[in-house]
Parts: structure tokens; sequence; C-alpha cells
């Protein structure tokens, strides 16, 4: 079954396009992912999907008009959303219980999200990621078919946000679809089942995120750290024969294709030629590899930033 389909959707506000054609379906149960920094339209086609903005083109849930489904299947949290300040959180998840015929126990929904020991606190009071993870259980309180969270963990420390990602991998193994809009590529990576990548309001590609980074990633990565700030005194003029391409920018080279187990025969052709270095880290490609690929861009803090010219 599919819980989400669109079709050529389109938004505009005045001159600047903000959804451009884009057309995907969701399976029941899947985590989908929406990735892009801010800017690329992923809050508009949200709001679309879900029938709280105008568009173009076609948008169903569950075979129906957003707008006709109803309202206890679908559980949504906006990225901006600013509830009464002054309810504390647990106050704050019974006003929203309250607003349908059945739902989960408020304590356990708190529970679920990491709350339970701040339950008492005013809202105002809390941190910003516990106001943040208040909010998701706003969405989770009336337990909905379609869980849609757009940037669900932003302000969420490292730990609370793999709580979270644990919580929604058990909600779709449980039969739950969650649509979830992200910059965080790591959380697309660990989370989703399927990705979309998007920019300028345009989907670029969409697959699960191993044949993202197959078919986009490029090579695994040597980055070394030469010793010095601007790559070392001591540093040659030329480099080694290192075995594999080469680009050097701001005192640091990018060794591109290395196996792991060849790591150590490029750190011994550096040291016999005398090149010192602070650091070698080696990384497989990603999600942001990929959207680099594709876009030209890098995803930094939820902007995208154009990638400079290897000099």
């Amino acid at each position: 079954m599919t819980a989400i389909v669109a079709e050529d959707v389109s938004r505009a506000y005045g001159d600047t396009v903000a959804v451009d054609g884009v057309s995907l379906s969701v399976a029941e149960g899947e985590v989908f992912g929406l990735v892009g920094p801010n800017g690329a339209g992923k809050t508009t086609l949200v709001r679309a999907l879900v029938g709280t903005t105008d568009a173009e083109g076609r948008a169903e849930l569950f075979g129906q008009d957003p707008r006709a489904v109803a309202r206890e299947r679908v559980g949504l949290l906006p990225q901006s959303f600013d509830p009464p300040a002054r309810l504390t959180a647990r106050e704050l998840l019974a006003y929203y219980a309250s607003l349908y015929d059945d739902h989960r126990p408020v304590d356990r929904v708190l529970d679920d999200v990491g709350m339970a020991g701040d339950a008492d606190t005013h809202y105002e009071n809390l941190s910003g990621g516990q106001q943040r993870r208040t909010c998701v259980a706003t969405a989770l309180v009336n337990d909905p078919d379609l869980l849609v969270l757009d940037e669900p963990t932003t302000g969420i420390d490292p730990a609370g946000r793999r709580q979270l990602w644990d919580l929604l991998s058990t909600r779709a193994e449980a039969g739950t679809t969650v649509l979830v809009t992200t910059h965080y590529m790591e959380e697309a990576q660990r989370l989703a089942d399927r990705v979309g990548l998007l920019t300028d309001g345009s989907l670029l590609a969409v697959d699960t995120p191993d044949r993202l980074v197959a078919e986009h990633g490029g090579d695994a990565l040597l980055r070394v750290q030469l010793t010095g700030d601007d790559g070392g005194e001591a540093t040659p003029t030329g480099l080694p024969d290192l075995g594999y391409p080469v680009e050097r920018r701001d005192g640091r080279l990018t060794v591109r294709g290395v196996p792991p187990e060849a790591v150590g025969s490029v750190a011994d052709r550096l040291s016999a030629a005398g090149v010192g270095y602070d650091s070698l880290a080696w990384t497989e490609p990603d999600l942001e590899d990929v959207y680099l690929e594709l876009t030209g861009q890098r995803v930094v803090k939820g902007e995208a930033v154009a990638e400079e010219a290897v000099v």
C-alpha cells in the first residue's frame, strides 16, 4: 500500500519557485527522508503533501486528498512550532491529546521522547533540545498512521538525537509511515529506508542511502593534515608519488581512492620523503559526498556552500 503520492507538485510565492515539479511515492511503513539545506524547498513540499498549503499538481495521502484524511491518522510537527510557554510539558501534551477521541497515554509518550523526568517543567524553562522533544511528542500522542516531522532533531544533543532515531525506527517497524526532513546527512543515512535529495525545489535523486552513495558518492578519501599552519615550512614543494590522485589545499592533502589496507603505505611514502603530518583520517563516501557530486554544494550547518576549486 502507498501512504504518500506526489505527482508534479509545484508551489511558487510570487516569482520565487519553492517546489518545482516534484514527484515521489512513499510506501506504508517506510521511513522516507527529504534531505537538503535550508531553502531547498523541504518545508514547502511537506506542507503541500499534507494539505496545509495550496500547490499545483496532485498529492494524496492513503489514496485521498490530504485535506480529506481523518486527522487522527496524521501526526505533524512543523519546523516552526510555538506552543504555549506557560504550560508544563505534561500539560502541553495533555492538551494535544484532548483533541483526539483516542490517544496514547501522555506519560508513556513523554517517556518515549526522553521527557519523563522533566514533564512538570514549564515549556519556557526547558532547554531547546527538551522543547523540541516535547514538540515531537505532540505529533506522536494520537498514535498516527503517518508521522511527518520537519527538522525534528534541530537543537537536540547527539544522545537525544539517537534516542529519537531509535524511537522512529521502532514506530516504522510497527507499521507507521515516517516522512522526515533533515539537513543532517548522518540522520538521513542512519534513519531512512530511502532518501530524496532536494535542491532549489527540485528532487535530484531518490534511492536507498547505500545505493545513492554507491552510484554518486565517489572514492574513499584519506585526508592528511600537514605539519604547520600552511602545510609546514619543512614540507617539500614537490610531493612523492603516493600511488593515488592527490589534491593539496590549505595545509591538507586529500588522497582519493585509497583502500583502508593501503593507508600505511601512503604514510610510509610521506615519511620517507620528509613530509611532516599531524594526522591521517580515512573516510568512506557518504550522503554529503553524494549531495556535493550532484549539486556542486556541501550542506554545512543547514546552509549550502559552494565547493571551492582545488588549486
